[in-house]
């Protein structure tokens, strides 16, 4: 009504102005019309309509994307390690360019120092891996020996246990005279062990090569993806996250790898001043382990105690020892780490151990040494991205927030 009240006044162009109270009624007019018209039928959006289908549309996401990654598992770790291991040498690999060597010959320098440091650190373990293969029947028994304290406890149990066994394993029927029976067991866990070691041999070639093709095709991937990004903003953006994740990864992997050494020195260093066997075997086994954040040092504390209880002469030594890997192991991963490292690089606790879990579930012991480079990657990504700085804070330590929004303000 009141439009056409105006419309008609422009285009005559005759009569007094209408006053304000008019104007004010206009209004009034059109929106009791509106609401009276047309717009009733409609109902108000709300801002969480479409929250529950966008949450389970992503939570499907999620689980085809596990379900993937766990069925495609032979492929993808190979692929992922490879990747991540060309971010940690690209800045390697430049350095070398810069020299006046090739992309292909710095690649090919790179792998063939990787590789003859795995053959080396191989041929160095066989013989005192073997020996202690060899002596896996006997330490279950060693062990025993040396719990005196346990046997009066789990005698009348054992004994229970073999009683019922004996029962359901003859199904109560009494043996003719003259016959023995003989039990004859595998050693499934060789055997088995012996069967995967192709596959892994075919792995780690798969990696190795694959990470040659990466780093010798120099900054091809760079280059084509300034190409695809629309805007040159998009393409300046592009090329720093993936500067900051090759500077990042390398930094880390780098610190970490000096810190590991340092810790299997002090580790051997013990082991030799206890009188434990292959002190050199357990320097590699810590600094080995050590890649692995919190079940590494689980796992070093168990096999030092287990190998204490077979060759020392007292039990309270070998748990000694167990203690003495665990007091080195803390004051690596709370104070050694934590300073060189860097807060930026720093990483929430919880999330890391609960990464370290998931992908030892998914992808066995390359998922547990990928799980932490593959936080880094992603904290860095988060960190330029406006949107999910929120993600960036959840991955970060405690305190280190303030760092996380540096690179989104330049």
């Amino acid at each position: 009504m009141c439009g056409t009240l105006q419309a008609t006044r422009g285009l005559e162009d005759k009569g007094p102005l209408p006053s304000k109270s008019s104007r004010r009624w206009c209004k009034e007019t059109d929106v009791s019309d509106n609401s009276a018209g047309t717009g009733s039928d409609e109902t108000p959006a709300t801002p969480n309509a479409n929250i529950a289908p966008r949450w389970a549309v992503i939570g499907i996401f999620l689980i085809l994307l596990v379900c993937g990654m766990a069925y495609a598992r032979s492929f993808l770790m190979p692929v992922v390690l490879g990747v991540l291991l060309q971010l940690v040498f690209a800045p390697v690999r430049r350095k070398l360019e810069r020299w006046g060597l090739g992309p292909g010959v710095a690649a090919a320098l790179i792998v063939g120092t990787l590789l003859s440091l795995l053959l080396a650190g191989a041929i160095g373990l066989s013989g005192p891996v073997k020996t202690w293969v060899d002596r896996a029947p006997l330490i279950g028994f060693e062990i025993r020996e040396k719990m005196d304290d346990l046997r009066a406890v789990t005698e009348g149990v054992q004994k229970a246990a073999e009683q019922v066994d004996e029962i359901t394993s003859s199904g109560g029927k009494e043996e003719e005279p003259g016959v023995q029976r003989v039990r004859v067991e595998e050693d499934t866990g060789l055997l088995a062990y012996a069967m995967n070691l192709p596959w892994v041999i075919a792995q780690i070639v798969f990696t190795l090569i694959l990470m040659f093709f990466l780093l010798s095709s120099g900054d091809m991937f760079y280059e084509k993806l300034v190409y695809v990004m629309p805007t040159f903003r998009d393409k300046r953006q592009a090329i720093r996250i993936a500067y900051d994740i090759e500077r990042k990864l390398s930094r880390y992997l780098f610190t970490i790898t000096l810190i590991n050494a340092s810790l299997g020195v002090a580790i051997g260093l013990a082991m030799f001043w206890f009188g434990m066997p292959n002190p050199i075997l357990f320097a590699i086994l810590g600094f080995l382990l050590n890649y692995i954040p919190y079940l590494g040092a689980i796992v070093g504390v168990v096999a030092a105690t287990m190998v204490g209880f077979v060759s020392l002469d007292v039990a309270q030594e070998a748990l000694l020892v167990g203690g003495v890997y665990f007091a080195l192991t803390s004051i690596e991963g709370q104070f050694v780490t934590p300073y060189f490292v860097g807060r930026n690089l720093r990483l929430n606790t919880v999330v890391v151990f609960l990464s370290v879990t998931f992908f030892a579930w998914l992808w066995s012991v390359v998922g547990m040494l990928v799980a932490t480079p593959l936080l880094v990657a992603l904290r860095t990504f988060c960190e330029h991205i406006p949107a999910l700085q929120g993600v960036g804070h959840f991955l970060s330590a405690r305190g280190d927030e303030t760092e996380v929004e540096a690179p989104a303000e330049s």
